[in-house]
């Protein structure tokens, strides 16, 4: 008896008209439809069982034996076409010898090394995505190497909310919500100007602290 191969990576469809079946590559998935054969003794079977709805009786008995008939012969006929489905989608397939995978001729298979491109990865292919790769990693270095503070005050307690209303700041001066002031207490919460820690007037606008 002949190999039958395919059978972990297929989906059947078939029916009591006929047989399709539906081949799946082993790395990208993608499926292959084999084309659907018509069984005359289904389409026979379909064709007594419509007579014995409309009629009854000795036709409704004649639909029951030739369903028997049809259970006895599927068997045999569907595994025939299965073979011939699988004979037909070989073509599109390839068997690797390193990882026993079967995959599409159109995707996943490499050519020059007769292995998968799981086994034997393109060469381009690996190299563009690398120096791709390789770029995105070289800008995160530089834009971490940059300066992009200056213009923030890191030393200065900076306030997310503020502590009289509660209200989100977003770096503002004052709350957007309350109007109260949200500069720290050694800035001039009039001009801003860098205060000493027990200076009573800003030397700058005069303001009280």
């Amino acid at each position: 008896m002949a190999l039958i191969q395919f059978t972990r990576n297929h989906q059947d469809h078939s029916t009591d008209k006929g047989y399709q079946f539906e081949f799946f590559c082993d790395r990208c998935g993608n499926g292959f439809m084999s084309e659907f054969q018509a069984s005359v003794a289904g389409y026979a079977t379909s064709a007594l069982r419509a007579a014995s709805d409309l009629f009854g009786g000795v036709l409704g008995r004649a639909s029951s034996g030739s369903y028997e008939i049809e259970r006895a012969i599927a068997g045999p006929a569907h595994d025939k076409a299965f073979r011939e489905a699988i004979e037909a989608t070989k073509p599109s397939f390839r068997l690797c010898p390193k990882c026993a995978k079967w995959v599409c001729v159109a995707s996943c298979w490499n050519n020059q090394r007769s292995l998968c491109y799981e086994c034997a990865p393109d060469v381009e292919t690996e190299l563009a995505a690398a120096q791709a790769q390789s770029t995105v990693e070289q800008i995160r270095e530089k834009v971490a190497a940059q300066d992009l503070t200056k213009d923030i005050d890191l030393t200065n307690q900076a306030v997310a909310l503020c502590p009289a209303c509660g209200a989100r700041t977003e770096g503002a001066k004052f709350c957007p919500e309350c109007g109260k002031p949200l500069r720290p207490r050694n800035e001039c919460p009039r001009c801003g100007t860098k205060l000493e820690a027990k200076a009573k007037f800003c030397p700058e606008c005069g303001n009280k602290m």
